[in-house]
């Protein structure tokens, strides 16, 4: 992937592409206009579907090719039987659902593996426009104002991790994005206050 084609997306989408092997059954949840599907249909040759709720993001979907269908996604995935998909993608979107609990569960129904990306509401920057500004703070993950924001659950790392743990999710892999060259180290030491934001790799725990 080149550097201009990367740069039509998000930081956490690029490493997306980066974990899911080719030729595998994709599922991207909250889609979009479709570039991130499009571009591992091109470049790892997925079999791949969206779901999204707005018209005219998915008149985009289907301008570039990309199988989609219009869904909510708080009403469950109920139209897809258990392990349909490799993988089950939900980026920067779990924040904006009414149910991150059922989704959550669905993911790992429906996928063998999830990928879910989230905006870390713990980040440093975060955290310093509420103790000295007083206000919602507004950042490049989190570029809405108070008054237009579709963010409802925002939450940390830590809050996610400790969710994790209490529905019996495994994560298997945990990668720090945001954090810049020299504060690299303590960033992966310390991702709830110097990631911006962070990608899951997700899996149901074995059984007892």
């Amino acid at each position: 992937m080149t550097n201009q084609e990367k740069n039509t997306l998000r930081t956490d989408q690029q490493r997306i592409i980066d974990l899911i092997r080719p030729h595998s059954r994709v599922l991207d949840l909250g889609c979009g206009n479709g570039e991130l599907l499009c571009k591992l249909m091109h470049k790892k040759a997925v079999q791949g579907h969206g779901i999204e709720i707005d018209v005219d993001s998915i008149i985009e979907c289907i301008e570039k090719g990309v199988p989609v269908i219009q869904m909510n996604l708080d009403e469950g995935l109920g139209d897809y039987s258990d392990h349909s998909f490799d993988y089950v993608i939900l980026s920067h979107t779990l924040q904006v659902v009414k149910k991150p609990h059922l989704i959550l569960r669905e993911i790992l129904r429906v996928g063998r593996t999830g990928i879910v990306s989230v905006p870390n509401f713990g980040y440093w920057k975060v955290r310093l426009q509420l103790l000295f500004k007083g206000k919602m703070p507004v950042t490049k993950t989190l570029p809405f104002d108070w008054y237009d924001t579709p963010n409802i659950h925002l939450l940390t790392i830590k809050d996610f991790k400790l969710f994790c743990k209490r529905e019996n999710i495994d994560i298997m892999d945990q990668v720090n994005l945001g954090v810049n060259r020299g504060k690299m180290r303590i960033g992966n030491v310390f991702p709830n206050s110097f990631a911006e934001s962070v990608v899951f790799t997700l899996g149901k725990k074995a059984g007892p």
